[in-house]
C-alpha cells in the first residue's frame, strides 16, 4: 500500500514501513530504542517484529500489564523511572507496539520525558490502526475518566502491518470496525455503504478498507490538528459512547466494554438525537441502527445508569463554558458539529 502523508510524518505500510525503520533507525541518531509492549503483545506480536527490525542501536524492552484500567498517570511513572534508570537520553527513541492504550499513553511518556524524545507508532489492533495510533493524539484516563490528561504531538511515522491482526479476537476486530463505520457516516456515504454486506469481503477487501479509512482520520487531521473545528467530527458517537464506557468502567459489578463496543452504542444514540433534531431522516437513522445492531451484541440500561451516564457528559473534552456540546449527523456522510442539546431532550 502507498505511503499516507501526514502532517509532519509519513503513515508506512507492511514491507516499506520495516525499511522506513531501518533508514531511520540508526547509532548516528538514535541513542537507545525503547519499545513499548503490554504482555498480550510482548508474547504475540514482539518476536515477529522484532524479527523484521534491523538496527544496530540497542533495544530496551519496556512491559506494562494489558488494558484501559492501567492508562493513568501511575503507569507513566512506572515507564519514566525505567526509561531513567535504563539511561534514557533526548536521543532515545520510543516505539510504541500495541493498541490503543500502548500508543496513547506511550506517546503522552515520549512527549514528556525530557521535554519530549521522538516516538513511533506501530499499532497491532485494528481500532488503534485506524484511529488511536493516527493523529497525534496521546494521553491517559483521569480515573474512570477518559483521555482527561494529554497532548496533541505527532509522532516520527506511524507504521501499519495488518499480520498483526492474526492475533486478535473476533470481538476485538468488531471493536475497531466501529470507528471504520464512523468514518463512513461522518465523511463517505460510499464508504460507509461498502461495509452492508461484510460476510462478502475477503482479506484483501479488508485491507483495502483499513487503508481508506486510515485516509479519511489522516485527512481530517491534516485539516485541524489541534481538534478546534472539523476535527471535532471524529467524536462522533464519542460523547455517549466515552461516557458509557467511563460508566461501565467504574462500576465493578457491571461488564465492561471495548472503546469500539461502547462508540457504537454511541453512534446510535447520537444518530437518534440527529433525527430527534430533524437532521437526518427517519429512514437514515433506522439503516444506521440496523446495520449497527446487527455487529454488536445488545446492551440493556435501566433509568439509574442512563441518569448516571448523562451526568458524566459534563467531563468530555469537546465541553466549552459548561455546555455539553456533540457532532450530529447531517446525513449519512456529513457532520455538523458544535451542536447542543437540552437536557430535557429524551435520548
Amino acid at each position: 500500500m502507498q505511503t499516507i502523508q501526514a502532517i509532519n510524518y509519513k503513515i508506512v505500510f507492511e514491507n516499506t514501513g520495516y525499511e522506513f525503520l531501518a533508514e531511520t533507525l540508526k547509532p548516528q541518531f538514535y541513542s537507545k530504542i525503547f519499545i513499548i509492549v503490554d504482555e498480550n503483545t510482548s508474547n504475540q506480536c514482539l518476536p515477529y517484529f522484532l524479527a523484521n527490525l534491523s538496527t544496530e542501536i540497542t533495544i530496551e524492552i519496556i512491559e506494562l500489564e494489558a488494558g484501559e484500567a492501567h492508562k493513568n498517570i501511575e503507569t507513566c511513572l512506572g515507564i519514566w523511572n525505567s526509561l531513567t534508570e535504563l539511561e534514557g537520553d533526548r536521543k532515545s527513541i520510543i516505539i510504541n507496539l500495541g493498541g490503543g492504550v500502548i500508543t496513547d499513553i506511550g506517546g503522552f511518556v515520549a512527549c514528556t520525558f525530557k521535554r519530549g524524545i521522538d516516538f513511533i507508532n506501530v499499532p497491532t489492533t485494528l481500532l488503534a490502526m485506524v484511529d488511536a495510533s493516527i493523529g497525534g493524539k496521546n494521553g491517559v484516563d483521569l480515573g474512570n475518566l477518559k483521555n482527561q490528561i494529554g497532548i496533541i504531538r505527532e509522532p516520527k511515522a506511524v507504521l501499519i502491518d495488518t499480520h498483526f491482526l492474526s492475533t486478535l479476537s473476533a470481538r476485538e476486530m468488531r471493536s475497531g470496525l466501529a470507528e471504520m463505520l464512523k468514518h463512513g457516516l461522518i465523511y463517505d456515504k460510499g464508504y460507509w455503504n461498502k461495509f452492508k454486506n461484510l460476510n462478502a469481503l475477503n482479506t484483501d477487501d479488508l485491507n483495502g478498507l483499513i487503508y481508506e479509512s486510515i485516509q479519511i482520520k489522516n485527512t481530517i487531521v491534516s485539516q485541524d490538528l489541534t481538534e478546534n473545528g472539523i476535527r471535532k467530527s471524529l467524536n462522533f458517537g464519542h460523547t455517549l459512547g466515552h461516557a458509557i464506557e467511563s460508566y461501565l468502567l467504574e462500576n465493578q459489578n457491571k461488564n465492561s466494554l471495548l472503546h469500539g463496543e461502547a462508540i457504537a452504542i454511541g453512534m446510535i444514540l447520537e444518530s437518534y438525537i440527529s433525527k430527534e433534531k430533524k437532521l437526518i431522516s427517519e429512514s437514515e437513522y433506522l439503516e444506521i441502527k440496523e446495520l449497527i445492531n446487527s455487529l454488536y451484541e445488545k446492551i440493556e440500561f435501566n433509568d439509574s445508569d442512563i441518569q448516571k451516564i448523562i451526568d458524566l457528559l459534563i467531563f468530555d473534552k469537546k465541553n466549552e463554558f459548561g455546555t455539553i456540546q456533540f457532532a450530529l449527523l447531517e446525513e449519512i456522510g456529513k457532520i455538523k458539529i458544535n451542536q447542543t442539546i437540552r437536557n430535557n431532550n429524551k435520548i
